[in-house]
């Protein structure tokens, strides 16, 4: 039975705004590219044609006076490697979904049927705006050459061949397409469940930018898009966790809300994410087997968030309902959705006789639109629920299974999984029970590590400017970082989420771990062996940066 008209609704704002559809970083950030220079809102293109490969050749072979010595056939494959994002590369259905986002204007010449954001765009902007300065940063930065008064371009003199061209491009082909803020679809901002998330995403972000005068723009591009997914897949990690016990308690607690500033361990979010991850990044081993054991953890966990976003959304169609009956009343009743608390609040025993009516007459409908009830919905009737948890089961029973299935390929297209950057790997191919592959295990790619290194080797200055420099900083400090910042574990077992304590087999696992941890630091330039001493096994930063930068050279 398909579940008719809005019994089947399942997202909802306040818990996230993507809409669990496998990724794609480039397109998520060509849409936010738009939001950035809208103030937040989607961009409304229109233009006479869809953008192929050959559009975008043409335009550089009729006019020679910019695109001078552009080959036709050197161009065409310049473009579709280097330039374009392409949708199926290779197959008989490829097609372009855009320029590959450099630039802040590239958004201007995606295909949007091609380039679906699925509301990451909007998830990444709403986390941004808790720290404008992470919001100026990156506008600085994409659109850099542009006089936002005027929309005049005038690229610098440091700006890549990419780069160049794009600039080009929007200024040649700028009179044939109109760019607008869809003011059909406004902000809708919605209070975050935990604000930590949002804050820790906003002082990477501009972290990261700190060494836009130190790298290619092409590097410092992927760097973000690598930083988005990290911090999109940690926030819903975190969701998987929170929004179950906040329906359990019927609220969500203060701590969470005002973000987690404080050190001491009584102010740490009790919903923190927690991942063991195989550093070697080869299955079968003993840390293999941990960060299997980690990701199965976190992974069944899922069925249990999909109910809760069902009774979250749900109760926010009682909020609804009962909002447009007491409208004539002077309330507002016009608002599209509560918030998260605002619907767990009519949980309270003083909603329970309205709270009934409502859900069993919807109930009831599902029960009406089968000839026979399945097996295992006669037996959820039988279990003597209140109407409100007998219908949120009958929805899990038609759309739990889909959902949660939808909600997996999302969660692995943000853990960048078989892409650079990955948190999570899975081999590829068909187990013995059909399913994908074997088991996932957490992993730390290099690119990540990167990634990582960069934000977290930049400090304050100690100079009291408030301004941040690059400074080495030891193995053993870095490690505890990655564990109290993000929730990455390499040389220990997390206190907690599947684990309870290192056995004397773990033991050596972890001591494996952290030998390959110091392996892939050597591999990427951050590592250099000056003894055996411990309090000298020091991360140096590839970069200079600020007042008194130090790279650890001469340590």
């Amino acid at each position: 039975m398909a579940l008719t008209g809005s019994l089947g609704t399942f997202h909802h704002p306040g818990v996230s705004r993507v809409d669990y559809k496998p990724l794609d970083m480039d397109r998520v950030l060509t849409a936010l590219l738009a939001r950035l220079w809208h103030h937040g809102m989607p961009s409304k293109i229109r233009r006479s044609r869809t953008l192929e490969v050959e559009v975008f050749v043409k335009l550089f072979q009729d006019n020679p006076e910019v695109f001078d010595g552009f080959e036709r056939e050197t161009t065409s494959r310049w473009i579709s490697t280097h330039l374009l994002d392409l949708v199926n590369r290779g197959r008989a259905d490829e097609a372009v979904a855009g320029p590959r986002p450099l630039h802040g204007f590239t958004y201007r010449f995606r295909n949007s049927r091609k380039s679906r954001p699925y509301g990451a765009d909007e998830q990444l902007y709403e986390m941004l705006t808790v720290d404008e300065g992470a919001l100026k940063g990156l506008r600085e930065f994409f659109f850099s050459d542009v006089d936002r008064a005027t929309g005049m371009i005038t690229p610098g003199r440091g700006t890549d061949v990419e780069t160049q061209a794009l600039l080009h491009l929007v200024e040649l082909a700028g009179g044939q397409m109109q760019d607008r803020a869809d003011t059909g679809r406004p902000r809708t901002p919605h209070p975050p469940l935990c604000a930590e998330p949002a804050q820790l995403l906003c002082q990477d972000v501009m972290r990261l930018l700190y060494h836009q005068d130190h790298m290619p723009r092409t590097v410092l591009v992927d760097h973000l898009k690598t930083l988005f997914a990290f911090h999109l897949a940690l926030y819903h990690l975190r969701m998987v966790k929170l929004l179950p016990a906040a329906v359990a308690n019927g609220t969500v607690p203060a701590a969470c809300r005002k973000g987690h500033t404080g050190r001491t361990a009584a102010d740490c979010c009790p919903h923190q994410v927690r991942l063991f991850l195989d550093v070697d990044g080869n299955p079968g081993t003993p840390a293999a087997a941990l960060a299997e054991h980690s990701a199965d953890i976190w992974y069944r966990r899922i069925p249990r968030f999909i109910q809760a976003t069902y009774q979250v959304k749900k109760l926010d169609d009682f909020a609804v309902h009962r909002a447009t009956k007491t409208t004539a009343a002077g309330r507002a009743g016009d608002a599209k959705y509560s918030t998260v608390e605002g619907a767990l609040r009519l949980l309270g025993t003083s909603h329970r006789q309205e709270r009934d009516a409502f859900f069993l007459q919807r109930a009831t409908r599902v029960r009406d639109e089968e000839d026979e009830l399945p097996t295992e919905l006669k037996r959820v009737t039988q279990l003597g629920l209140d109407p409100f948890q007998e219908y949120t089961e009958m929805l899990m029973h038609y759309r739990g299974r889909y959902y949660r299935s939808q909600f997996v390929k999302c969660l692995d297209s943000m853990l960048l999984k078989h892409r650079p950057g990955a948190l999570i790997a899975q081999p590829r191919g068909k187990g013995s029970t059909g399913a994908e592959g074997s088991a996932r295990r957490f992993v730390l790619d290099a690119r990540l590590l990167e990634v990582l290194l960069q934000v977290s080797l930049l400090r304050a200055a100690g100079d009291g400017s408030g301004d941040l420099a690059t400074s080495p900083m030891r193995v053993d400090e870095f490690l505890a970082l990655l564990r109290d910042r993000y929730g990455l574990y390499i040389d220990r077992l997390p206190d907690g989420d599947g684990f309870s304590g290192a056995h004397l087999d773990d033991q050596a696992a972890l001591r494996a771990n952290s030998a390959a941890f110091l392996n892939r630091l050597r591999e990427i330039g951050y590592y250099r062996d000056m003894s055996d001493a411990y309090l000298t096994q020091t991360i140096t930063p590839r970069y200079a940066i600020g007042t008194g930068a130090r790279t650890g050279a001469t340590a």
